[in-house]
């Protein structure tokens, strides 16, 4: 067996290290199309890969439900998609378990786009990266950070674990996977230029940010400081209209005060945190629930409109917003 687990991971290594380095140079770019009415639907979830336990069943079937209903064309996953220390190699049965057996729906046999969080860095990284997992189930598509461009909105995904200085410093018993990430600043450092590089030359009409950790957050793990800090201020600058991250074992909203990008939280595909709440501002907390579920988007190219679930199918909270058409050309605004 030993044998056999170094065996995937050689496989794996060389695999990842024919694809390009992401982090320098432009991120790697996907396109999928939107619906002949040009409209675009999704599910996000986050934090799941259970093997079935803590209601992650339960928030398949629902998410099934809803994605048959709503016609989604793909699948967000923010992150924590294998607990508790990711993957294993390319032959671990928990891709299976855990993400194949689970969503067998119908109606979710569609495009999975993924980032990796903080519990995958745990396990062997490049065995979850790796192009041979979409031979065994072809929905899977994981990278560190990417593009997604799926015409009236573009999405980037940003890999954020290696912001956090606490996996570097008080790693404890845990041991993460930092192949193809050291030395951690260039890496860092790239990172976030190609991500102000790709948000300042987009232009699509919504610009969406998809990352495992939290920005703003009033659950168990609170704001990320070093995300907060590094990726923020780019965020803002670019006219980013929302921020959707895992990691907090929830559903939740909030709307600052300082920002108009809206962030929201999608991290209840299993496991969730009972009570562990505390946000300063209660009118920036738009919402907050301590359970299991999932968030659904439906876009325009005028309209945003989210909608939380629960895994009786109840919707939690809705939110959306608007855009003319076409915006007034100006110093700091694009036609379109």
């Amino acid at each position: 067996m030993a044998a056999l687990m170094i065996g995937s991971m050689l496989v794996a290594a060389l695999l990842v290290a024919m694809l390009p380095d992401l982090c320098n140079g432009e991120l790697e770019r996907f396109e999928h199309p939107i619906k002949s009415d040009s409209s675009l639907s999704f599910l996000v979830v986050g934090d799941w890969g259970r093997k079935g336990g803590y209601n992650q069943s339960a928030v398949a079937v629902q998410m099934g439900i809803k994605g048959e209903k709503l016609d989604v064309d793909f699948i967000i996953s923010t992150g924590d998609n294998f607990y508790d220390n990711g993957l294993q190699g390319l032959d671990d049965p928990a891709f299976y378990e855990s993400f194949t057996r689970i969503y067998s729906a119908d109606s979710l046999q569609k495009q999975w786009y993924s980032v990796l969080g903080n519990h995958d860095y745990r396990g062997d990284v490049l065995a979850q990266l790796s192009p041979v997992l979409r031979k065994i189930d072809s929905r899977w598509l994981c990278l560190r950070s990417f593009i997604l461009d799926a015409e009236i909105v573009e999405f980037f995904f940003v890999d954020t674990t290696p912001f956090g200085d606490k996996y570097f410093t008080e790693a404890g018993s845990h041991v993460y996977d930092w192949r193809g990430v050291l030395p951690r600043d260039s890496y860092i450092s790239n990172l976030l230029k190609d991500v102000d590089t790709a948000l300042r030359e987009s232009r699509a009409k919504w610009k969406i940010v998809v990352g495992h950790h939290t920005i703003k957050s009033a659950g168990h793990h609170g704001n990320s400081d070093e995300v907060v800090a590094q990726l923020l201020p780019i965020l803002q600058a670019n006219d980013v209209d929302l921020y959707i991250n895992g990691h907090e074992h929830c559903l939740q909203h909030i709307s600052t005060s300082d920002s108009p990008i809206q962030f929201l939280t999608s991290g209840g595909g299993s496991k969730a945190w009972r009570g562990d709440v505390s946000w300063p501002n209660p009118e920036e907390l738009k919402f907050y629930y301590d359970g299991q579920g999932f968030m659904a988007v439906q876009m325009t190219e005028t309209q945003v409109d989210i909608a939380f679930y629960d895994i009786f199918g109840n919707v939690l909270h809705k939110w959306g917003t608007s855009k003319p058409l076409f915006s007034i050309v100006g110093e700091n605004s694009r036609a379109y």
